[in-house]
């Protein structure tokens, strides 16, 4: 148990509770929690929602919470990456750093939640929220910005786990868009291959990459870039996630 399937539990009751509180919940949401461990940000979590669904792959630990669960709690055991999610308002959980992004795009997958709340690897975390132009902002801050806004609210450090971590973890807020930024799910498709193709050359000039990473003719790149206003000599990591959709909006005209 424990460290050999990635778990490491937190105790701290002042954290626990501001995970919970970061979550902004009612009497009336439904929360899916993924990975509960012990139950330490369970608890939190039914004392603030009506209902928490929790999947947990660790059969042990899902038996434990079976045993002491109040009616508003189900415990559903199971790989999180392969059961099916039952709908719900909120998702949160101290998740598993090794699985972080299948599960953050699992948990952005439509129908989306109000809001997902996630401990994450502090790495992970200021990708997550990262800005375009900085280090940090990549394929997986594009991806998450396409449709939503990341707030990353406050680290933890690795001491308060028990097994400790080797990094520190930090808790970031997800929130969907209200207004999308894409129109249909085959133009968010569009713009995610377009996000890999171009951060898979994340350094070279955008109009080489997209020459050599979606097999543009230089006049059809020339067109595209003059037509977004995005200077032929930028690179992916400067690029703002609405310059990517506009960018494959035309893209798929050319």
């Amino acid at each position: 148990m424990g460290a050999r399937l990635g778990q490491h539990f937190l105790f701290d009751p002042a954290i626990l509770g501001r995970i919970a509180d970061a979550a902004l919940l009612t009497s009336q949401d439904t929360v899916l929690e993924v990975g509960p461990g012990r139950g330490t940000l369970t608890r939190e979590l039914l004392a603030r929602a009506g209902r928490v669904f929790a999947i947990e792959t660790d059969r042990r630990l899902a038996e434990a919470l079976k045993r002491e669960a109040p009616q508003s709690l189900s415990v559903i055991h199971g790989d999180a990456l392969k059961v099916p999610w039952p709908r719900a308002d909120v998702i949160a959980g101290n998740i598993p750093y090794q699985i972080t992004s299948p599960l953050i795009e699992r948990a952005l997958t439509a129908p989306r939640p109000r809001r997902i709340v996630f401990l994450v690897q502090q790495e992970v975390a200021a990708r997550l929220a990262a800005e375009p132009g900085g280090s940090d902002y990549g394929a997986l801050s594009a991806g998450v910005q396409l449709v939503a806004t990341v707030e990353r609210l406050f680290g933890v450090k690795r001491g308060a786990f028990r097994p400790a971590p080797r990094v520190d973890s930090a808790l970031v807020r997800i929130t969907p868009r209200d207004v999308p930024l894409v129109g249909s799910e085959e133009e968010e498709a569009a713009v995610r291959r377009l996000i890999r193709a171009l951060f898979q050359r994340r350094r070279q000039q955008i109009q080489r990459s997209l020459r050599e990473g979606l097999g543009l003719g230089a006049q059809a790149v020339g067109t595209l870039l003059e037509r977004t206003g995005i200077a032929p000599t930028a690179r992916a990591e400067q690029l703002a996630v609405e310059e990517l959709v506009a960018l494959a909006r035309l893209t798929q005209l050319a």
